[in-house]
C-alpha cells in the first residue's frame, strides 16, 4: 500500500512540473521500439509506461481530470519538460513509422488536449526557428527604420549638391 501511495505521489508531482503532457497507448509496441522512442523522447520528455488507477488518481490530485475517460488499456504518458513541440513532433513521427502508438489526448498549458490537437500542436515550428523567424523580422524593421532615418539625409545632402551645381554653373 505504501509503495502504490508513492508511486501516486511521485505521478501527481510529475504532472505538476511538467510543461505538458501526452496520454498514449501503446498496445503491441515491442520494448526496443519502447526504448527506441524514449531515445526520441529524451532531450524534451520522459516516457512511462503508467497504472490506469493510480495515474487518475495522482491526475486528479494534480488537479487534472481530462484523462478519466481515457484511463483504458495499456497506457504512458510523455510526461514534458522541455520543448512541448519538439516532444509532440516525436511521439507523431514515431507513431507514423509505428502506427501501434496511438496518441490519446494531452495537457497543456491548464488545458485538455484531444489528440488532434496535439497533432496541431506537433506542426508548429520549433521554438528555434520562431525565435530566427523573430529576429529576422526584427532586423527587417531595423533595417527599415535605419534606412528611412537616412533617407532624409540622404535628400538634404542632394539637395545641396544640385544647389552647388546650379551655382557653379551660373
Amino acid at each position: 500500500m505504501a509503495n502504490k501511495e508513492a508511486t501516486v505521489a511521485e505521478l501527481a508531482e510529475k504532472f505538476r512540473s511538467s510543461n505538458a503532457i501526452v496520454l498514449t497507448e501503446y498496445r503491441g509496441l515491442t520494448v526496443a521500439q519502447l526504448k527506441e522512442l524514449r531515445a526520441n523522447l529524451r532531450d524534451h520528455a520522459s516516457y512511462a509506461v503508467v497504472k490506469n488507477t493510480l495515474t487518475q488518481i495522482a491526475a486528479n490530485e494534480a488537479g487534472i481530470s481530462s484523462f478519466d475517460d481515457q484511463l483504458a488499456g495499456p497506457s504512458a504518458i510523455a510526461f514534458v519538460h522541455g520543448d512541448t513541440v519538439a516532444a509532440a513532433k516525436a511521439l507523431r513521427d514515431f507513431s507514423k513509422a509505428n502506427p501501434l502508438l496511438v496518441v490519446k489526448g494531452g495537457y497543456f498549458d491548464g488545458n485538455p488536449l484531444t489528440s488532434a490537437e496535439v497533432g496541431k500542436l506537433a506542426d508548429l515550428e520549433s521554438r528555434e526557428v520562431l525565435l530566427a523567424k523573430l529576429a529576422g523580422a526584427m532586423k527587417a524593421s531595423l533595417f527599415g527604420a535605419a534606412y528611412m532615418f537616412n533617407a532624409p539625409l540622404a535628400k538634404a545632402v542632394r539637395t545641396v549638391d544640385a544647389l552647388r551645381a546650379k551655382q557653379e554653373t551660373n
